[in-house]
């Protein structure tokens, strides 16, 4: 009778092995969980539907200029706080955060270096910092490079990343940077200089409707959010519902706002051919 007597089954406790944090991403299109070194591997963008992840500036620096070439431009400049600006956290304390984040002095790396042994002048625009929002210090250093690049007969390129257009913590002082930029940008073209925009996701506000908007050839990456206000900003004022795709890549290439969408593996090879030409 024992034999009836024994349970039907056994309890077995297993130690949960623990997963190192940092391995692993969720592509936000398709929702597909990715190992991050195939992303990085993919330079950053998902092997299954295409989706193009966002990449810090040094990232970009990397990915379009020859090995060893970079020479980084007004690398210690750092924002004040003009307005004394307080809300839930102090301008100050928000910046200060952002650079422990991401290494970073503000939203902006810029510099010179060599995209397929052709002499250039670059700057990147970093979404991660305050969403690459410009401010004071933003706008400096773009306009700064923009003039080297005239004085020493360079070519630019500007890629921009910004969700946060102007920079609200310093209000006029951060939309005076829209002129400024395209003021020095027009020094530039009349000196029969090319300058060429690259718009990644997402390219909003101030930028675009700066700098960002102005290129002799304005290039950007699959399904980027491209504009000045949001979509459900005008959707709430006009009272409309906006056509499907508002605002990407692939829409305002069919309206002509811009002149190409490149994918990422084929950017700085397109890049290099277009300096050619406009040369």
């Amino acid at each position: 009778m024992a034999l009836f007597g024994k349970p039907k089954y056994t309890i077995v406790r297993v130690k949960k092995k623990e997963i190192p944090e940092g391995l692993w991403a969720k592509c936000e299109e398709c929702s597909e969980t990715l190992y991050n070194k195939t992303i990085e591997e993919n330079l950053k963008v998902c092997p299954k539907c295409g989706s193009h992840f966002s990449l810090g500036a040094y990232e970009r620096i990397n990915m379009l200029l020859d090995k060893d070439t970079f020479k980084e431009y007004d690398k210690d400049m750092l924002s004040a706080d003009p307005l004394d600006f307080k809300g839930p956290k102090t301008y100050k304390d928000k910046l200060k955060q952002d650079q422990l984040i991401t290494g970073l002095n503000d939203a902006v790396v810029s510099g010179e270096g060599q995209l397929e042994h052709k002499k250039i002048v670059i700057a990147v625009t970093d979404s991660r910092f305050i969403m690459g929002s410009m401010g004071s210090v933003v706008g400096e250093k773009i306009t700064r490079a923009i003039e080297e690049a005239t004085k020493n007969k360079l070519s630019l390129i500007i890629v921009s990343g910004s969700g946060g257009g102007a920079r609200m913590y310093e209000g006029m002082l951060s939309l005076m940077q829209m002129s400024k930029t395209c003021a020095a940008l027009s020094y530039h073209r009349k000196a029969k200089l090319p300058y060429i925009s690259v718009l990644t996701n997402p390219t909003m506000g101030g930028v675009m409707a700066s700098f960002a908007g102005v290129g002799d050839i304005i290039i950007a990456e699959p399904r980027a959010l491209i504009g000045f206000a949001g979509p459900r900003v005008i959707e709430q004022t006009i009272r409309q519902k906006l056509p499907a795709g508002f605002q990407r890549s692939e829409f305002l290439l069919e309206h002509g706002l811009i002149d190409m969408i490149v994918q990422r593996k084929n950017l700085k090879s397109t890049l290099s051919q277009l300096l050619d030409y406009l040369s």
